[in-house]
């Protein structure tokens, strides 16, 4: 499902307009990114969280060098879903 798919779901089970849908999704979005910029996270009861994840400095491998390099300590943003949401999925997705 694209941003797009998500934004006429919306306004088809809402009846508002497409634009006025487009923008709100465009809107929270940016809100999410710059909450995680300044390392804030961000908790939506029932569906996860979107949090900022510390990854240690460590060591890897250059294999068309043969050479080791160091890469620093650094910060991501990853998503955490709610276990509500978890055991939805995990009873209705069929393999």
């Amino acid at each position: 499902m694209t941003k797009a798919d998500i934004v006429n779901e919306i306004s088809k089970n809402t009846g508002i307009e497409k634009v006025t849908v487009q923008k709100t999704v465009e809107v929270f979005m940016e809100t999410v990114k710059g909450s995680l910029v300044k390392g804030n996270n961000v908790y939506l009861r029932g569906f996860g969280s979107f949090i900022v994840k510390k990854r240690a400095e460590k060591t890897a491998r250059n294999i068309s060098k043969n050479t080791t390099i160091i890469i620093p300590e650094h910060f991501i943003p990853a998503f955490k879903p709610a276990k509500t949401f978890v055991n939805k999925v995990k009873s209705k997705v069929k393999k």
